[in-house]
């Protein structure tokens, strides 16, 4: 079963909160693949990799890259995995055709949106009942992470 935690964004977007995550699972040596279903999300978040650190980058690549298997991070918006990535990120209730091919999975969805927590909600469940090992993390005001469950 995987280890599933789910981040309730609030206060910023993905944007802003996926690259600090994504520092973390690389930092643990993982390869990660990011599952979404919007491909202007897709080439925002693209942008964002490279520019949210004045200081750094996000080594990462999407469909579009050569050699996708020799990205640590892959984004993506079909559901292969050709880095053959540990973690899977799945934005905004995109779905994973199977969740037991990884060790970890982050589920990041926007709160603000109606049909997305709807959707997350519906899903939380999902994978509890699946037996996955399901947390759930909320969004403080300075935009850092608490758990609630």
């Amino acid at each position: 079963m995987a280890q599933v935690s789910f981040y309730h964004l609030e206060r910023q977007g993905v944007e802003a909160a996926l690259p600090k995550l994504l520092e973390k699972v690389l930092a643990a040596e993982l390869k990660v693949v990011v599952f979404l279903d919007d491909q202007a999300l897709l080439k925002t978040l693209d942008d964002a990799l490279w520019t949210y650190n004045p200081s750094s980058f996000l080594p990462h690549g999407t469909e579009e890259t050569p050699h996708p298997d020799l990205q640590p991070v892959y984004l993506t918006t079909a559901r292969d995995v050709p880095n053959e990535a540990q973690v899977v990120v799945l934005i905004n209730a995109a779905k994973a055709p199977d969740l037991e091919a990884f060790e970890r999975c982050l589920y990041m969805f926007d709160g603000r949106e109606e049909p997305i927590l709807t959707e997350a909600r519906k899903d939380w469940t999902a994978m509890k009942t699946a037996g996955h090992d399901v947390t759930y993390w909320q969004q403080n005001q300075a935009g850092g992470w608490e758990k609630k469950a």
